[in-house]
């Protein structure tokens, strides 16, 4: 049965991040009132804080969407406050939501939850098949205990919650900083600049071979609400996506065509391709979802991307 969020109180932790307000919109346009966390009120991380956020703001439904993350220099400089503040924040979280009886709790996993050594497209069956990548490992296994823990849950207490797991996302509001960007946003960077100072060339870490998957960060938060409407299935995870690959070498083109750029593009094939493909299989959301498919096609949604990071590139670029 669809749950409706005219009228309905809904906390989004992360509100205030790249995919949570573009999920923020989505939800106050359905009718939705939505409370945000904000870091200097509620240490989330605490379970006192959590209580008191939701005591202090009563919901409905909770979507769990913030989370500490970053590129290979976060991961590899700060395995433990990786770990320990995704891990604790949602465990946490859940507590609270059960303890203040949220009558739905949607948590936001990600694709690096899955097994490192698998490629091709991932269905939600593999999740357990393994272990996750070495170099997300801190992150990607905080994401999946949320799945663990929401079984658990749903067990001994009854609390209603499902388990989301996102393809890489881009679009307007990403972070742009080195440190923290992911390979769309450091391409629009890269390429915009290079642009804007005429350079003759961009290097591009690898072959380009490897095959990824991208979603539009507004169909994914579409997607979002759809599921915490329909999706009811505690024991399985779902997978949101577009079910297409997209070889880097195809988006790095892409970005530079949508960039205006005239240079070259030079292939650093001493840098580390990693997996060749890594895609999620959609059949399942296909069907959760009524049959929803994500409408931005990615040329549409890195001519918007664009666009949006030339008209705000210094607060892009220092934002963390």
């Amino acid at each position: 049965m669809r749950f409706l969020f005219q009228d309905k109180r809904v906390t989004v932790t992360g509100g205030a991040g790249f995919l949570g307000r573009h999920l923020v919109r989505r939800l106050e346009s359905c009718g939705a009132h939505v409370f945000v966390p904000r870091r200097r009120d509620y240490n989330l991380t605490a379970l006192d804080a959590c209580l008191k956020c939701m005591l202090e703001h009563p919901c409905e439904v909770m979507i769990h969407c913030a989370a500490y993350y970053g590129g290979i220099g976060i991961n590899v400089a700060e395995p433990a406050n990786l770990y320990y503040t995704n891990l604790v924040m949602g465990a946490n979280l859940m507590e609270a939501a059960r303890l203040t009886k949220v009558g739905k709790v949607v948590n936001i996993g990600t694709a690096c939850s899955y097994p490192g050594y698998l490629e091709g497209e991932l269905k939600e069956d593999d999740l357990w098949a393994g272990a996750c990548h070495a170099s997300v490992v801190n992150y990607g296994l905080t994401k999946k205990m949320l799945a663990v823990q929401a079984q658990a849950y749903n067990k001994q207490y009854g609390l209603d919650a499902i388990h989301l797991i996102l393809t890489n996302l881009y679009g307007p509001g990403d972070s742009y900083n080195p440190d923290r960007s992911h390979v769309v946003a450091a391409l629009v960077r890269k390429f915009v600049e290079a642009e804007i100072a005429g350079a003759p060339t961009v290097e591009v870490w690898g072959t380009g071979t490897p095959v990824r998957e991208f979603i539009y960060v507004e169909d994914c938060a579409d997607a979002i609400v759809l599921a915490a409407q329909t999706y009811e299935d505690v024991a399985m995870p779902l997978n949101i996506g577009t079910g297409f690959g997209t070889t880097i070498r195809e988006l790095a083109e892409a970005v530079s065509v949508a960039a205006g750029y005239r240079g070259k593009i030079l292939w650093n094939a001493d840098k580390p391709d990693g997996a060749m493909k890594k895609v999620l299989d959609v059949t399942r959301m296909t069907n959760a979802l009524d049959g929803w498919k994500p409408p931005t096609d990615l040329a549409s949604g890195l001519a918007r991307t664009i666009a949006w990071y030339r008209d705000n590139k210094s607060e892009a670029d220092e934002k963390w």
